[in-house]
């Protein structure tokens, strides 16, 4: 990692830095799969509200916290939400990650990264694959036996920013997590065994 990039638990930086990687229209702070039905019903100030208490910001004594963020020099630049798959209610109610499979759920050693959000004005510089190798070492440190991600596959085309909270699925296979199944045309659901 370059000296000028810093990764920290979301808990041990201020609650302003994290909020300023969500400073754009339609952000939903992480919030999609821990609560799918209210996520599209909540205002900005209620998911930012929800993201602030899960990420536990500001104290590191928190035991637990919803991710972490990336600095570029002081600058906080990304976010990942990287928990225990069990974090995610929403990932249980959604057909999409689990199409084709037969597995527990609800097993706490399988972590899940389920957003890579870089900040306007720091994409396109290779920060989402250096912040999902943070992942993997974090929920590896926290006990994980292993780490799931649900990116899209661009397969070479143009996309939405705001559709990319899931990353690429080109950062996963490039960092040697393997295809566990395609859902949809787009959507991969990826693992890495640690």
């Amino acid at each position: 990692m370059s000296d000028d990039l810093r990764i920290v638990p979301a808990n041990e930086a201020p609650w302003e830095d994290l909020d300023a990687v969500y400073n754009f229209p339609g952000a939903c702070h992480c919030q999609r799969f821990k609560v799918m039905e209210w996520v599209f019903r909540s205002t900005a100030e209620e998911r930012a509200a929800a993201l602030r208490v899960s990420s536990g910001c500001g104290d590191p004594t928190a035991t637990s916290t919803t991710g972490l963020l990336l600095y570029v020099g002081d600058e906080p630049a990304a976010f990942a939400a990287v928990e225990p798959r069990s974090s995610y209610p929403g990932l249980a109610k959604a057909r999409v990650p689990w199409t084709g499979r037969d597995e527990d759920r609800s097993d706490p050693s399988v972590w899940a990264v389920t957003c890579l959000v870089v900040r306007r004005g720091f994409r396109k510089r290779g920060l989402t694959y250096v912040l999902a190798e943070a992942c993997v070492e974090h929920a590896r440190a926290h006990g994980a036996r292993a780490l799931e991600a649900y990116p899209l596959d661009t397969d070479g085309r143009e996309v939405v920013d705001n559709e990319l909270y899931v990353g690429a699925h080109q950062v996963f296979a490039d960092l040697g997590f393997t295809d566990v199944t395609r859902p949809t045309k787009r959507r991969v659901v990826v693992r890495r065994e640690l």
